[in-house]
């Protein structure tokens, strides 16, 4: 007997060409710095600041018009909405000290982005710089340190309010620091009493909220920087609720016991909407590709159980140079997406139905029994009817290029 997987799937109440819509609707911003190793177009200098990349596959790119050749690449294998999410060491023309950004220094990548109908988001570089004094920078006991990232933040978010503007798409500026301490502190509240007070001076700039929402995030620990992180996530999450912010969750920044799907709920009945940076951390925040894998699979499940991709910054955030480097974004962002499209086409309702009955070997059959439904059909059938390759058939595209392009960069 053959088998029809929009009836299979219908006979669970699912509607698939829905599924098929919502995952099409659904934006993802795509991190720019995957493609060169988080170099950025500001100097050539090496990483600090808690950030490591590895690997040294061919083709790094260079500057801005080989970055965006590379990112043109992989968007012709990636469906659906999509969006950049840009560092401030990405400025694309004049290159100036990042206390000084302005719009000018990203007017290449408004260009790029309206011609692609892509949205930009944008996170002040508060790393690799010789203005991080003793791992610390908006926390730091220096004032003139201090005063500088307050400064670099700022014109960070008004660079998101321009990109908002031009682009016609809601810009997030999301704020990230390494500060903290390689052994435990003797002063705990202090440099976070200086990190409150920082970002109190950044907010004193009155944003244009429907052109941008700004998040901070938060990470458990730095290389370096193993003992204690100011911005820890209890620090941002009360900072961004009193504040009316965004508390970004990065799946890689927390300890590796914690299930970080677990907060999406409790976050969402508190905050109108969130954020994520998506990554795949091994034993610690290694920032590898993403996998399809179960980690992944239960921040799809919640997002779209809870009904709250619209009210979601869903961005990836990964960085691997022991691979090629486009192919790196093409597998991660389409594992997000089949990962979206498999929560999609879950019952979740008669999953929900059973729990309220207390029918938890409902629960469990159904939960086992879905797991073997053909999602993967429809997954071919939604890049198909879109015009986009198969697995097998982008990475011989890729191939291609890595000999015809990657392979000529020195």
């Amino acid at each position: 007997m053959k088998y029809n997987a929009n009836e299979i799937f219908k006979h669970y109440g699912i509607d698939v060409e829905k599924a098929k819509k919502d995952l099409a609707n659904t934006t993802i911003s795509i991190h720019c710095w995957q493609l060169d190793d988080v170099s950025g177009f500001e100097s050539k200098g090496n990483l600090t600041g808690g950030i490591q990349s590895t690997g040294d596959y061919i083709g790094k790119a260079r500057n801005f018009s080989e970055l965006t050749s590379d990112l043109d690449k992989a968007l012709m294998h990636i469906p659906g909405k999509k969006k950049i999410n840009l560092h401030a060491i990405y400025q694309a023309q004049d290159v100036v000290d990042r206390r000084f950004i302005t719009p000018h220094q990203f007017e290449p990548w408004v260009k790029y982005a309206k011609e692609r109908a892509l949205g930009l988001d944008f996170n002040p570089t508060v790393f690799s710089s010789s203005w991080l004094k003793d791992g610390l920078s908006l926390s730091s006991p220096i004032k003139e340190v201090r005063d500088y990232w307050i400064e670099h933040c700022i014109n960070s978010i008004k660079i998101s309010e321009y990109f908002g503007k031009e682009l016609g798409i809601k810009s997030l500026c999301n704020i990230w620091i390494p500060d903290g301490l390689k052994e435990v502190p003797a002063d705990r509240i202090g440099p976070r009493k200086r990190l409150k007070e920082s970002l109190d001076k950044i907010l004193e700039y009155k944003f244009d909220k429907n052109l941008v929402d700004v998040s901070v995030e938060s990470k458990v620990f730095g290389i370096g920087l193993e003992s204690y992180t100011v911005g820890s996530h209890e620090f941002y999450l009360n900072y961004a609720l009193k504040n009316n912010l965004l508390c970004l969750l990065d799946t890689g920044h927390f300890h590796e016991g914690e299930i970080v799907a677990d907060k999406i709920s409790s976050m969402l009945l508190f905050n109108d909407k969130i954020a994520f940076h998506v990554s795949r951390p091994v034993r610690w925040d290694s920032d590898h590709v993403i996998k399809l894998d179960d980690k992944l699979q239960d921040v799809a499940d919640e997002l779209v159980k809870c009904n709250a991709l619209d009210r979601t910054y869903l961005a990836l955030d990964y960085f691997d140079g022991s691979i090629n480097r486009v192919a790196a974004i093409i597998i991660g962002t389409r594992n997000m997406q089949k990962a979206l499209l498999k929560a999609m086409l879950t019952p979740w309702n008669l999953l929900k139905e059973a729990q309220d009955n207390a029918d938890h070997t409902k629960v469990l059959a159904l939960e086992e029994e879905i797991k073997t439904l053909p999602w993967q059909e429809i997954w071919y059938d939604f890049l198909s009817e879109n015009g986009y390759l198969s697995e097998e058939n982008w990475y011989i595209d890729v191939l291609d290029y890595e000999e015809k392009v990657l392979k000529k960069r020195a």
